[in-house]
């Protein structure tokens, strides 16, 4: 139920809700995030505190229910994208749920390694071919391959149907849904249909070890998807997958691009190498200098 408040009733909202997140070490930038999501206040007039002039501000709901979901915030490490719903990646505005992982800024870069990596194919216009995002969780990767290749086919496999029933609504908020096919089923196994045909597979996996999963951040240990997180006990099990069954599914020349775990490089580079089916490996930094992509070819035959 929409309802008005005052820009100055919402401008102590912000004072309160800022002091209260100060006082459970969570960021106060969180604070400005939401406000902008759900009263779309935009951020020069939260910063320069503008807003407060306003005789009237939309919310979707009453101050009293924004209160509520600032306080599940604080006091459960609700990541504040699960409580608005959304969540920005690239330039989408994407629909996230606990279904899904919530997609990270550093994925975002995987895109361009894509756009990139076929400029150094051996074989021309992969970028007019079949391309696979495995484990598609919100549809970001597929999404974003969709908007690169405007002329690819995607395909988009998640063993998740309400991961996958957020893909879809994401697919279709973005005008994308006749260019993305959407699976349910575990990695490769719903595409028997395309063994051979890919120019590429790009995936963001679950790789991270089993016995770490409890101590990252609450608001990933606790909230978000451990279907989606959990790599095995080397954090390895889904990646080792993907470098073996691949090269059953991908075209000559193809692209095999994967996300993987600071400290991950090494052995993902040595796991491609002993496969024997690829060349031209190589691992991309994320912004932060960390080694976060691992890029190989499928030979030629």
């Amino acid at each position: 139920m929409k309802t008005d408040v005052s820009g100055l009733a919402l401008w102590q909202w912000r004072l309160d809700a800022r002091k209260a997140a100060v006082e459970v070490d969570v960021s106060v930038t969180e604070v400005d995030w939401l406000l902008q999501e759900v009263a779309g206040i935009d951020s020069l007039s939260l910063r320069l505190e503008s807003f407060k002039e306003r005789s009237q501000i939309e919310l979707p709901y009453p101050l009293s229910v924004l209160s509520e979901i600032w306080q599940e915030r604080l006091d459960n490490r609700t990541p504040v994208q699960y409580l608005a719903g959304v969540t920005p990646w690239r330039n989408f505005s994407l629909k996230v749920s606990p279904a899904v992982l919530i997609p990270r800024p550093e994925t975002e870069y995987i895109i361009d390694i894509a756009v990139e990596a076929i400029k150094n194919s051996p074989i021309p216009e992969l970028e007019l071919g079949e391309w696979v995002d495995l484990g598609t969780g919100s549809g970001a990767i597929a999404l974003g391959l969709a908007e690169v290749f405007n002329s690819a086919k995607i395909h988009a496999v998640d063993y998740s149907p309400d991961a996958l029933a957020i893909a879809k609504l994401n697919a279709e908020n973005l005008g994308l849904e006749e260019r993305i096919q959407f699976y349910q089923g575990s990695w490769f196994s719903p595409l028997l249909a395309l063994k051979g045909k890919l120019s590429g597979m790009v995936s963001n996996p679950p790789y991270i070890p089993s016995s770490e999963i409890p101590q990252l951040q609450p608001e990933v240990a606790n909230h978000e998807p451990h279907i989606a997180l959990d790599g095995g006990i080397d954090g390895l099990d889904s990646i080792r997958y993907l470098i073996e069954t691949a090269p059953d599914y991908l075209r000559p020349g193809g692209i095999w691009l994967i996300e993987m775990m600071a400290g991950q490089a090494d052995t993902v580079v040595k796991l491609l190498q002993e496969q024997g089916s690829y060349c031209q490996i190589q691992i991309y930094p994320d912004l932060a200098g960390i080694n976060r992509f691992a890029l190989a070819y499928l030979k030629l035959a």
